[in-house]
């Protein structure tokens, strides 16, 4: 069989010189050999996707959101693209009777929601500024963010009001107006007057604009729409600038990229919203579904009522961090192991010989539709029953996990990367591919990529296992960092965006992520030690959830916080008669041992070297979380926080270490 390549190269490599890395040859995605997507017609800004698709479906299901009857969630209530339209005017025209101009900006702080969405239109619409005020920044960032991006009006959910309340006086200086989502209270209308702004709730403020006909500005590609602030794992978090001409490249790019897998969107496609509109990832999502006159239902704002909104909704696609995707494993690993001995033999004979023929080149409904029906239907039926496509994102998916739901969800399971600079997926991988697991696929047919050679790390992008930082080029790109042109010109060089993850690109063209540019630290003997890359590898041991690798400069050795898994401890501490709860196995030694153990042997499996072996280890049964600030909003680990949280821990396990 000959092997499949999925990139063309297009430009040669550069060999070092002047001091500046060597650079490896630039590719692009083979579905872009000849050029990449051609603008659409007429489709120049944000606006021009909803309005177009208005105009093409207008009683097509829009958004929906479940009614809430005798104190009950019942089904979803939708709202045709038309109803959406007209509310947006009505809103645009609120905003612009409150003095805002174009090119103002307005804040939206909430989870996600209808009116999140049509106050996005109404600043699409308006050639506003849209700036999202993260859910889980806390109130340090909500006001830095209004400060520094001017947000002269906020769109906020009702029970996320007392929050902004607390960014005053000092965000009075450039916030005038608040609009609720839903109610305002009396004490709330009082609190503002004190700080002389206004507050409305949503009906009230819709009323606002209705005698006025504003103009719609005329938009232009390159104009602004949205200012994303990231949730640096440093620093204050930096505003990007991201443009309609980047937004409508990327619809183009995922357009050819699903046409070319034979998996196209479609407006009977319908996708639950929960991911945070805030990010780039679910926003590019939703425009994507806008672009095709698809429906969008948003969850109840409740993780663990999530597979019960996924019933009700009953979604096509469903995008997810890995976050989520881990749980779904761990609770259908829960039920198969508590089937009983005939269920699980079934399952797992159903699941070997469906995995073995999907490695051997059959699509997923070809591998075995016997197993499906007899077997895997009750997974599937378990999210809705309609689900194609589930795509990861954020975070890196554990292999083992990603190969299990490709298995028994009977649908494609892909993983994605990208960044809100680059606009979201830049990498996605594809469709029937089993060898594609673990990779982050090819690059998606709008941008060109390339590896650069990190020589400190020892990462050469010129080796026959090519392997250095992503750099990414294209109209995807993002516009810079606002009122940060220094942070800019530190990674925008020459038109590549250096992304600081460290990628081997695979034979067939799929790219893997193995490392992060800044997370490299000398231990005491000088060795260079990259951090992420261990924590992946000693992520494949199933027995933990996440775990931290900690080392420095004063020490000779590793040490590591994990979590491990409650299901795999208690069965491991049952079959070898150790009694305890979870939280006192997590303190017992001869668990610890044990991790350690299954750490070593995966290290020894990856040909790992002395130093980069872990020796000495504590178990968390919490897992890292954002309510202590060990995570960021994307789930990605905030080392320096960490170090703060455990460092008692950390010490005393060194001290131990030094003291054997």
């Amino acid at each position: 069989m000959a092997s499949k390549k999925f990139i063309v190269e297009v430009e040669p490599a550069i060999e070092a010189k002047d001091g500046k890395p060597s650079m490896g040859p630039v590719y692009r995605s083979v579905f872009a050999k000849d050029g990449f997507p051609p603008p659409i017609d007429g489709l120049d800004s944000c606006w021009d996707v909803f309005r177009l698709s208005v105009e093409k479906y207008p009683n097509n299901p829009m958004l929906g959101t479940r009614e809430f009857v005798d104190g009950k969630h019942g089904k979803y209530v939708w709202l045709t693209y038309k109803q959406v339209y007209d509310k947006v005017i009505r809103v645009g025209n609120a905003i612009r009777a409150c003095g805002v101009e174009p090119g103002g900006r307005c804040g939206i702080y909430g989870a996600n929601c209808a009116e999140w969405v049509m106050s996005m239109e109404a600043c699409n619409a308006h050639g506003l500024y849209c700036v999202p005020l993260y859910d889980t920044l806390g109130h340090g960032a909500v006001e830095f963010i209004i400060c520094h991006a001017e947000v002269t009006l906020a769109f906020v959910e009702a029970k996320k009001i007392p929050e902004v309340l607390k960014t005053f006086p000092k965000a009075g200086e450039y916030l005038k107006t608040i609009v609720s989502f839903g109610k305002v209270t009396p004490e709330q209308k009082e609190q503002c007057e004190g700080f002389g702004v206004a507050i409305h709730s949503w009906e009230e403020f819709l009323s606002l604009g209705d005698d006025k006909q504003f103009e719609l500005p005329l938009k232009k590609k390159s104009d602004i729409c949205t200012i994303m602030y990231t949730s640096g794992t440093t620093g204050d978090p930096k505003g990007v600038l991201i443009s309609n001409n980047s937004i409508v490249t990327l619809i183009a790019g995922v357009h050819r990229l699903l046409g070319s897998v034979d998996a196209s969107l479609d407006s009977n496609d319908v996708y639950l919203s929960f991911l945070p509109l805030a990010h780039i990832f679910d926003r590019v999502i939703e425009e994507c579904f806008i672009n095709h006159g698809a429906s969008i239902g948003f969850w109840r704002g409740d993780v663990k009522l999530l597979i019960e909104d996924i019933g009700e909704l009953k979604p096509t696609i469903f995008c997810a961090v890995p976050r989520v995707l881990d749980r779904i494993y761990s609770g259908l690993q829960q039920k198969i192991s508590s089937g009983g001995f005939l269920k699980s033999k079934l399952f797992s004979l159903a699941y070997a010989y469906k995995l073995r023929n999907m490695k051997g080149g059959k699509k997923h409904p070809e591998a075995s539709p016997l197993s499906d029906k007899i077997v895997f239907s009750k997974i599937k039926q378990g999210l809705g029953g309609n689900v194609r496509i589930i795509l990861s994102g954020a975070a890196p998916l554990a292999p083992h996990v990603e190969a299990f739901l490709k298995v028994v969800t009977c649908s494609h399971v892909l993983q994605g990367y990208g960044l809100t600079e680059t606009c979201a997926g830049s990498f996605v991988s594809l469709p029937n591919e089993m060898e594609m697991v673990g990779t982050v696929g090819p690059p998606v047919p709008n941008l060109d990529a390339r590896l650069e050679s990190v020589p400190e790390m020892n990462y050469d992008a010129l080796s026959s296992k090519p392997q250095g930082e992503i750099c990414i080029r294209g109209d995807v790109l993002f516009a810079g960092y606002y009122k940060r042109e220094d942070l800019t010109a530190e990674v925008l060089v020459d038109g590549w965006f250096h992304t600081g993850d460290i990628g081997e690109w695979q034979p067939d063209g799929s790219m893997k992520i193995i490392d992060r540019k800044k997370n490299i630290f000398k231990l005491s003997q000088g060795e260079y030690v990259a951090v992420e890359n261990l924590e992946n590898v000693f992520g494949l041991v199933s027995d933990l959830d996440s775990i931290w690798i900690y080392g420095n400069s004063f020490e000779s050795c590793l040490v590591a916080v994990a979590n491990p898994n409650k299901q795999a401890i208690e069965h491991y501490a049952e079959a070898h008669n150790i009694s305890g709860d979870f939280e006192a196995l997590c303190e017992n030694p001869k668990i610890k041992e044990y991790v350690l153990g299954e750490l070593t042997k995966v290290g020894k499996e990856n040909k790992l070297k002395g130093f980069e072996f872990v020796k000495a280890i504590h178990l968390d049964p919490v897992p890292f979380d954002m309510e202590r600030d060990l995570l960021t909003p994307t789930f990605k680990k905030k080392r320096p926080q960490l170090l703060k949280y455990y460092q008692s821990v950390i010490d005393n396990m060194y001290q131990k270490i030094n003291n054997r």
